[in-house]
Order: structure tokens, then sequence, then C-alpha cells
């Protein structure tokens, strides 16, 4: 099972991206950090901002997981190309998005 570091600090923008990783790395040995939605903030789930895809690309160079959990439901039901993103993340290896705690592990045990 991959480490996971559940982050206290909310996540503004690459630059703390970037000191996270590094931190979650060598201070907790993690391949994964989870946020809350709120430590993330409005912005990352509106896609035209281009957060989400500035601080994915930090995560996915510095080869760290990042997981979402939370519920992100009505975010989702609002628009489609969160929906279609969440859905396309889920499927792949570096992003994440989980209800709770419990659907996080399980989505990490079936990718060993």
């Amino acid at each position: 099972m991959p480490r996971v570091h559940i982050s206290d600090t909310p996540l503004g923008d690459e630059s703390d991206a970037v000191q996270l990783i590094v931190d979650a790395h060598y201070a907790h040995e993690a391949e994964w950090i989870v946020f809350t939605p709120e430590q993330l903030g409005d912005a990352f789930f509106e896609l035209s901002s281009g957060r989400a895809g500035a601080i994915t690309q930090k995560f996915v160079m510095y080869r760290m997981g990042l997981a979402v959990v939370g519920d992100i439901s009505e975010r989702v039901a609002a628009s489609k190309p969160l929906a279609d993103w969440v859905r396309e993340s889920n499927r792949g290896r570096n992003l994440l998005f989980a209800a709770d705690l419990d659907a996080l592990n399980e989505q990490l045990e079936d990718r060993q």
C-alpha cells in the first residue's frame, strides 16, 4: 500500500505545491498527499482558471500522487468538464478523487 500523507495545510499555488511535495517526501516518505476540497479552494475546481492543471502538473513532475478527499458531488453535478476530468483522473495514476479515506484506500489498493 502506498504511503499517504494527509496535509493540514491549504494548497495555494504551484510554489506551495512544490514545498508540500518536498516536505511529504522527505519528512513522511509519502507517495500521495491528501487534501480536502476546502484546502484546494474554489479556483481549483473551476478548470478554466488553470489552477488545477498547474498544481497537478507539479505533482506529476515530482512523481507525487495528489488525492482530493471529500464531497465534491455538487461541483461535479454543476460542471460537465469537471465531471469528465474527475472520471478520467480516477482512471489515471497521479490524481484521485474520493468521497472519504476508506474509498481512497480502496482505490489505492486496486492500483497495486
